[in-house]
């Protein structure tokens, strides 16, 4: 898997979403892929990158629901 452009990803979470510093940092990256998605003119989550996120963040059992 590719690393993370951090500085990219702050830049767009603080200017695109709006975010502080502390609640991007507090986002898991699968909650600010969602949040900033690959198809944002569209408005919605391709079902490819959808299939790619559960498979790089599988739901595993006795993790706490952020949700």
């Amino acid at each position: 898997m590719a690393a993370f452009d951090w500085s990219e990803l702050l830049t767009a979470g603080v200017q695109q979403l709006g975010l502080k510093p502390h609640e991007f940092w507090q986002l898991t990256p699968a909650e600010l892929v969602l949040m900033l998605g690959p198809n944002r003119e569209n408005g919605y989550l391709a079902r490819p990158e959808l299939e790619r996120l559960m498979t790089a963040f599988p739901d595993t059992k006795g993790e706490p629901n952020h949700g």
